[in-house]
């Protein structure tokens, strides 16, 4: 079975960042994609479509030095589905959990092209086991 999907866009709000008792860390965003499509009447429109966006781990330190509102991303990561009750009722949140990272466009923003990498790794290559790219291997 395969659960992956690829997102190119913008955050929405600067990330929250959390730290958990047992010593995770974690990050959430928006991140909104677009769309432009014609309508019946043959107009173009814009979609925006919102996505809940979680880091975890290691992730979270680029997430909290470089990613703020209106930065493009690429994210490749897995859909989860959490669910709570909250006052008598259940709720449901559909949310990107990131694999990889990519900062995309220029130091200050959106647009552009080129930017940096960061992978969540599951061991094996130069990563040293712990999930993250040796120093000399991060490209900033």
């Amino acid at each position: 079975m395969i659960n992956k999907v690829i997102l190119v866009g913008n955050v929405g709000r600067d990330p929250e960042i959390k730290s958990l008792p047992s010593g995770s860390r974690l990050a959430t965003f928006s991140l909104a994609t677009n769309e432009r499509r014609k309508d019946d009447s043959g107009n173009w429109v814009d979609y925006t479509e919102w996505h809940n966006i979680v880091v975890w781990d290691r992730l979270v330190n680029v997430v909290e030095q470089y990613v703020h509102k209106g930065k493009l991303l690429y994210i490749e990561g897995a859909i989860r589905t959490r669910s709570w009750e909250q006052d008598g009722q259940k709720k449901y949140m559909t949310e990107i959990r990131v694999r990889e990272l990519r900062l995309l466009g220029g130091p200050g923003g959106s647009g552009g092209s080129g930017g940096a990498s960061s992978r969540r790794d599951s061991g094996g290559g130069d990563s040293g086991g712990d999930g993250f790219p040796d120093d000399d291997d991060v490209p900033f």
